[in-house]
């Protein structure tokens, strides 16, 4: 009798979650002041574009600011895309800066980035999954002859695709 009844208390144990203080969140995962991330895309001699840098780690959690710089673009057509849609569909993304705009998102999501002219954007997030994410960096579309606003590589074009790594 006292076997069983030490076997069911075993039981009952085991299926209790046992609470751990470290899995829990510590209030607002968007807290200020974000960490400041640069993200640079210049134009190399033969009119590629070069990210600097090309992997950036994240921490799963963390609330960062990626200020995305386009120094040295000419024109429309001499423009860089940048997307990142399955890093963007893993993180709570918060704000959007583009020059003094400001386009507050709170978990919405948006396309693409282009820099037509020397500038620059922001966008705030908290990642949420870890893993390996690409970061294209390439044509406009319109620059490769393709429909304004074409999603995806532009295979007919210069481009690279550097990493957004989450821990």
């Amino acid at each position: 009798m006292v076997i069983i009844r030490d076997l069911i208390l075993l039981c009952v144990l085991a299926a209790v979650p046992i609470y751990d203080a470290s899995a829990e969140s510590r209030g607002n995962l968007a807290q200020y002041p974000p960490n400041e991330v640069n993200l640079t895309i210049t134009t190399l001699p033969d009119g590629s574009p070069k990210l600097d840098p090309m992997e950036t780690v994240l921490l799963s959690g963390n609330y960062y600011r990626l200020n995305i710089a386009c120094p040295d673009v000419r024109d429309d057509l001499t423009g860089w895309r940048i997307e990142f849609s399955e890093f963007l569909r893993n993180a709570h993304l918060r704000l959007v800066t583009v020059g003094d705009v400001e386009v507050h998102l709170q978990g919405l999501t948006f396309h693409a980035i282009e820099c037509d002219e020397i500038g620059s954007a922001k966008v705030s997030l908290v990642p949420i999954k870890p893993g390996s994410f690409p970061l294209y960096v390439g044509n406009v579309p319109l620059a490769v002859g393709r429909p304004m606003g074409e999603a995806g590589v532009q295979a007919e074009g210069k481009f690279t695709i550097g990493t957004l790594k989450v821990e």
